[in-house]
């Protein structure tokens, strides 16, 4: 009876084991990161006898979780990604409603602005015009201001979304840490028995920390065993949590720029390392941190380049004419400065050519002897050193001119050409009178002549040594022989044929070097020709020549007078709108107008908004499917355990009416002795 009555008490323990563990999948299944367990059972071992072996009940031989480690993988990973496009897809979001809308965007401000420009042209007498060219100037440069303003905003929120990441990484790192020693402890006080429910709210801990930045675990052992520890690590292996150590992770200012924030890794003996941002990838940090590098900061620097590329072309263009004074034109707009980061270290970069300029950092890598590197940080290209800047001056990269000041051999400064030009800009005059709306030169033609020609399409090239105060040259006249132009032998004055080039767009010299004579043939030539005409001073334009001249006919060429009504140079403001003036090729040739760039600008945004819309919606259906296959083995399905519940409620019963029918035959037993 004693084999009969031990059998059912086997049974009733293990039916009791199974109705707690199912009551326990029951009341955690709505438990985020909870996995479904289940009790294993085995036969106990059977008694041998004469005839044959008898068995003797059950044991419960453990209870398990259902996890699987590649599942819980994909899931993990999927759900990375996914944080770390929801993290770019918010910031790079409040970049595209900003650029695309037709009230705050630069492109009413630009239309506006050259608007302006051609009532000047069209009335260049017009104080009233002048005012008003002057006002939609400023209002430009607040849009530029307005726009970068609210790009720091974004920025200043970037920042400060690092720093809470980081601060809740550490967080999630010290649970995991402290999470490790308690399952450490637990399942050396259960003989190495899996703590389930522990492991469960660590893996939890861990799944959230994944969100954050990608990681990498490793389950520990002491030697070929698992001791139920994990130790997490991010990047390249940094490590995050050893076992019981936590590393700390923290945002400093960067080394190479304090105002932005860097990631860095204070180890448990106090060393601080910098982390590259190409090392923390995925997550809400990676996210955050690709966002701030390809579009935030790209989007600054083009805006930049928008701004100091047009000051620097109104200025030039605003420098070839002449104001209702009489004098040569001042800057239009103030010019933006070219930060360089750290001050003191002597380096300066100046702007030369506006073309040329690329929305890009650089980095001056100093070489030892006054040499130094630049690097384009856009791309990492780095150009050849410069090793004798006594010899060859300053080092000329995409139109800027650097000069390495004071660095010694592996001391570098960062140069931000364009980072902060849209904050800085701004117009620079504020009398109407001194548009120079005009140009230097006039060109008159005699009564006397007798041919057809016409002198025409005046275009200033450089005004060289012509005063400012008063920008007069002595008068020369352009005559004709039968066959040729001549200039006057005195003077130093040349002329050279042009020819347009519709490869380039530009007009290039034809017909050998400049001399004082150019060819003109009256009859071949008489739909018109451009010629360059150049004082040694340095002044020069071109000038038009058309129609049929006879010889002794001759072109009075002869300083502009002030105040008359002369809006030439205001056309060639005016034509700054359209003209090809941004994003040289290889060539050297400008690809792009500010209003084209800008557009680029938008859709390259706009492009990167909606790919990562896109991205965040794929990662959110390969996430459901990862965690629909997950859940399908490791969830607590609540139909399944309530039939469990009454299939081991029916197993409890059977083993007490096992006890009960030993008991009753036991009593007979002893029913019978008496």
């Amino acid at each position: 009876m004693a084999g009969m009555l031990n059998i059912g008490v086997s049974g009733l323990n293990a039916a009791q084991a199974q109705l707690n563990t199912t009551s326990h999948n029951i009341t955690n299944a709505g438990t985020t990161g909870y996995h479904r367990q289940t009790v294993s059972q085995g036969a106990r071992e059977p008694l041998f006898t004469g005839a044959g072996f008898f068995g003797q009940g059950t044991n419960v031989t453990g209870i398990t979780r259902s996890y699987n480690q590649f599942l819980e993988a994909q899931v993990t990973q999927a759900d990375n990604r996914r944080a770390q496009y929801a993290a770019y897809g918010s910031q790079i979001g409040q970049i595209n409603n900003l650029l695309a809308d037709s009230t705050t965007g630069l492109s009413p401000a630009l239309a506006n602005f050259f608007a302006g420009v051609q009532e000047v042209a069209s009335n260049p007498t017009s104080v009233a015009a002048r005012q008003s060219l002057i006002s939609n100037g400023q209002a430009l440069a607040s849009r530029f201001q307005a726009l970068n303003t609210r790009l720091e905003e974004i920025r200043q929120g970037v920042e400060g979304n690092l720093v809470q990441t980081v601060e809740s990484i550490n967080t999630y790192a010290k649970a995991i840490a402290e999470m490790n020693q308690r399952i450490v402890v637990a399942q050396a006080g259960g003989a190495g028995t899996p703590a389930n429910d522990l492991l469960d709210q660590r893996d939890q801990l861990l799944a959230e920390l994944n969100k954050l930045v990608q990681i990498s675990v490793v389950a520990e052992t002491d030697g070929a065993k698992a001791n139920g520890a994990v130790s997490v690590f991010i990047g390249s292996g940094q490590p995050l949590v050893l076992r019981g150590t936590v590393s700390e992770f923290e945002v400093i200012p960067s080394q190479a720029d304090p105002k932005r924030g860097a990631i860095s890794m204070r180890a448990p003996g106090g060393n601080t390392i910098e982390i590259a941002e190409s090392l923390l990838g995925g997550g809400e940090l990676g996210g955050l941190l690709e966002f701030r590098k390809s579009s935030l900061d790209r989007v600054q620097n083009e805006l930049g380049l928008i701004a100091l590329g047009m000051a620097k072309a109104f200025n030039d263009q605003h420098a070839l004419g002449v104001t209702l004074e009489g004098r040569l034109g001042d800057g239009f707009f103030q010019m933006p400065p070219i930060g360089v980061v750290p001050q003191g270290t002597g380096v300066t970069v100046a702007l030369t050519d506006a073309a040329r300029l690329q929305a890009s950092d650089y980095q001056v890598v100093g070489e030892g002897a006054g040499g130094f590197r630049v690097r384009r940080l856009s791309d990492g290209q780095l150009f050849p050193p410069l090793t004798d800047p006594a010899a060859t001056g300053t080092f000329q990269v995409d139109g800027l001119a650097f000069a390495g000041g004071t660095l010694g051999a592996g001391q570098t400064a960062l140069v931000q050409a364009t980072r902060n030009a849209a904050r800085d800009i701004a117009v620079a005059i504020a009398d109407p009178r001194s548009v120079a709306a005009g140009s230097p030169v006039m060109a008159n033609l005699p009564l006397s002549n007798q041919g057809t020609a016409k002198a025409s399409g005046i275009e200033m090239l450089s005004v060289g040594d012509l005063p400012g105060t008063a920008p007069a040259f002595s008068s020369f006249a352009l005559s004709f022989d039968g066959a040729n132009l001549n200039l006057p032998t005195t003077g130093g004055y040349t002329i050279q044929r042009l020819e347009f080039q519709p490869s380039s767009g530009d007009w290039v010299p034809v017909g050998g070097p400049a001399t004082a004579s150019a060819a003109f043939n009256p009859t071949t030539d008489a739909s018109g020709v451009r010629f360059r005409i150049a004082e040694p001073g340095g002044y020069s334009f071109d000038v038009d020549i058309n129609g049929a001249p006879q010889s002794g006919d001759r072109f009075d060429f002869a300083p502009a007078a002030a105040g008359v009504s002369d809006s030439r140079n205001a056309v060639a403001l005016g034509a700054l709108q359209t003209r090809k003036v941004l994003l040289a090729d290889a060539n050297g040739r400008p690809t792009a107008t500010f209003q084209s760039s800008y557009a680029q600008t938008v859709s390259t945004v706009g492009n990167k908004t909606r790919e990562v819309q896109v991205n965040e919606a794929a990662q959110d259906a390969l996430l459901a499917q990862a965690t629909t296959a997950r859940d399908s083995m490791s969830g607590v399905n609540l139909d399944e355990e309530a039939a469990n519940l009454v299939r081991f409620q029916l197993a409890y019963q059977a083993s007490a009416r096992v006890m009960t029918v030993a008991q009753r035959l036991f009593d007979e037993l002893i029913g019978i002795g008496r």
